[in-house]
């Protein structure tokens, strides 16, 4: 795997790591067009399911943007800040709570453009990804996709994050780069998507987004 820099992942004692990727025998072309991605991702919005909010969660959402990079589609990223109470350290989209009587879109929105300058008036949104909820900060988390018509000059604005980066969606799924893990004991084991990269691991809440992501992609 490729070294994915210096954070810390909480395992438990009881680990179970997929021994083979399931996108290696997969057609990787589609994520490298921007065009077909975002079509698809439009198409599964059209249709995606209700998910309850967990008891005491908290109403979140995130933005994904999109744009077309070199690779075909990039998305923008952050690393939160290790000041923050839940999360530190962790690689997240922008994003946060509602705040009283704001949608999951409007909220989207204002984390991004307050977390990394994101103008909203450039940012076209194309739909959502399935919600999900998240135990240790009890958040039901509304994933909105955005797509930015230009590569984005972004900066982290605000003492929650430490850094904005890219990646390509299609090195997401190179041999080096995707592991799923199983944590804990039947009957309460659940799977963790890893994406290992040169500087950082994704995981958690955001790793759940980038497989919806590149199974969308991947879809028929």
């Amino acid at each position: 795997m490729r070294p994915g820099g210096d954070q810390i992942i909480p395992r438990p004692q009881s680990v179970w790591v997929r021994p083979n990727n399931p996108f290696s025998n997969l057609d990787h072309s589609v994520l490298r067009s921007t065009d077909i991605l975002v079509e698809r991702i439009k198409k599964f919005s059209a249709t995606v399911q209700h998910v309850s909010p967990a008891q005491d969660a908290r109403a979140s959402a995130v933005l994904i943007p999109i744009f077309n990079g070199d690779s075909g589609p990039e998305l923008v990223l952050t690393r939160r800040s290790q000041d923050l109470t839940n999360h530190k350290g962790e690689i997240s989209f922008p994003g946060g709570r509602l705040d009283g009587g704001e949608s999951a879109l409007d909220a989207a929105l204002r984390e991004a453009h307050e977390e990394i300058d994101l103008d909203p008036n450039h940012v076209e949104v194309i739909g959502q990804l399935t919600p999900l909820n998240t135990y240790v900060s009890k958040s039901h988390i509304v994933p909105i996709v955005g797509f930015l018509k230009d590569k984005p000059s972004l900066h982290a604005c605000n003492a929650e994050v430490d850094r904005v980066f890219t990646v390509p969606v299609v090195d997401l799924v190179r041999m080096d780069t995707y592991a799923e893990e199983q944590w804990g004991e039947p009957p309460d084991q659940f799977s963790l998507h890893f994406f290992y990269l040169d500087d950082e691991t994704i995981w958690g809440a955001t790793g759940r987004m980038l497989y919806q992501i590149i199974s969308i992609g991947l879809a028929d």
